[in-house]
């Protein structure tokens, strides 16, 4: 596959699947680790979790500023190597406050690595092919979040303290070799001073971009409805056999590998891709509309619905994807990119905080009314992204256009 593809991308493919390995590995056994064997409760891991994720949204834009002065490479590099040490700090936590700390830190690098890696984007392919390399990278993620993932499988049945050191100490070596193969062998984007780019923090002052961020965050919500709400809608809401949840995020999983390419084109434009952003929104309520169905539903036909439901579910999180990929880029203004790149992050973490406790308390808790609700959700933010981009527009012309 990576062949035909141009350097650039190629070595930025190898990397994010070398990167992707590791943290599958650990998305497998991290909760494990931290309950079992550093001795934290459940209760301390989510606590801390969400801590962390306050911090890496509070981040994300400033280090997106970092990137631009920087230059996407050497901060890219710089982020990817905090991470390794932050894995390897991660070995040695035993209590709540230290465990707070690294955590804490990581949610920085990684805030800080996701806006350096879009502005890397920006900054060595053509503006065309900037949306393709995104789903690209999606794909690979998924390929190696997923071999990563059953490589854990020999971890978790050993079962031993020492075999989950080895495995965070495994992650943290991709993110060493991942820092080595952006470092060495790839072209530099050259960063941009102070006095050649947007002032600092421009996309927070940008009220028409910053919309468009908690539409699509709002959107983003399909991350956790695809991996809490849904699995606990079948085994909780329906008579469908359990393993019927294995079967639908399969579904979701391959049909990303083999379509995200395909849904992201036309998506290059600002048309494209908040047309895409509009149908992401109808696809998604879709979903939601079937799956209430489901409350009502028994047998085979529940099992056909919920196939359904996860198939329009996921076109609808991959043009969400593509959509805002595109707007994203688009709506950066010249040497802006690494902050805009941080700001359009905070969408996808601000949806990933919420979500967990919207879906659960209103779709699962409630029943059909609920999915009802969350689809109308869906719908509005769907609808009025192409407004936000409108604005956007309106907004530059304005500004950057002399009177």
């Amino acid at each position: 596959m990576t062949a035909s593809l141009p350097p650039e991308v190629r070595r930025l493919v190898i990397a994010t699947l070398v990167n992707t390995l590791g943290n599958g590995v650990y998305a497998a056994v991290g909760a494990l680790y931290l309950t079992r064997a550093a001795g934290l409760s459940v209760h301390e891991v989510g606590l801390g979790l969400t801590i962390a994720g306050l911090v890496g949204l509070i981040a994300s834009t400033p280090l997106g500023v970092v990137a631009d002065r920087l230059g996407p490479n050497r901060a890219y590099v710089a982020f990817l190597l905090l991470q390794a040490v932050t894995m390897t700090a991660l070995t040695q936590v035993r209590s709540f406050g230290l465990f707070v700390a690294v955590v804490g830190v990581t949610a920085i690098a990684d805030s800080g690595q996701r806006g350096a890696k879009g502005a890397l984007i920006a900054g060595l392919v053509p503006s065309d092919q900037r949306v393709r390399t995104r789903a690209l990278l999606r794909v690979t993620t998924n390929i190696g979040m997923g071999i990563g993932m059953a490589l854990a499988g020999i971890v978790l049945a050993v079962d031993e303290r020492e075999v989950y050191l080895i495995a965070l100490f495994a992650n943290a070596a991709t993110y060493v070799v991942t820092a080595g193969l952006v470092q060495w062998g790839m072209a530099r984007v050259a960063p941009v001073p102070s006095t050649a780019g947007p002032s600092a923090l421009t996309a927070l002052k940008d009220r028409s971009f910053l919309a468009f961020v908690a539409l699509d965050g709002l959107l983003s919500m399909h991350n956790a409805m695809a991996q809490i709400a849904i699995p606990l809608w079948v085994a909780t809401a329906t008579d469908a056999p359990t393993w019927v949840i294995s079967v639908l995020l399969v579904v979701n999983a391959a049909s990303v590998i083999l379509l995200q390419l395909r849904v992201a084109r036309g998506t290059e434009q600002l048309a494209g891709a908040a047309r895409a952003g509009r149908r992401a929104g109808l696809l998604l309520a879709a979903a939601c509309g079937v799956l209430a169905i489901t409350d009502v539903t028994s047998g085979p036909v529940t099992i056909a619905l919920l196939i359904v439901a996860a198939l329009v579910h996921v076109l609808g999180e991959m043009l969400q994807s593509a959509g805002g990929w595109g707007i994203s880029f688009e709506l950066a203004p010249p040497g802006g990119q690494g902050q805009y790149q941080g700001a359009y992050a905070m969408g996808t973490q601000v949806g990933d905080l919420v979500a967990p406790v919207v879906l659960t308390v209103v779709a699962v808790s409630w029943g059909w009314p609920g999915w009802l609700l969350t689809a109308t959700i869906f719908l509005v933010a769907g609808a009025l992204i192409p407004v936000a981009v409108r604005r956007h527009q309106q907004w530059q012309l304005q500004t950057l256009v002399p009177a």
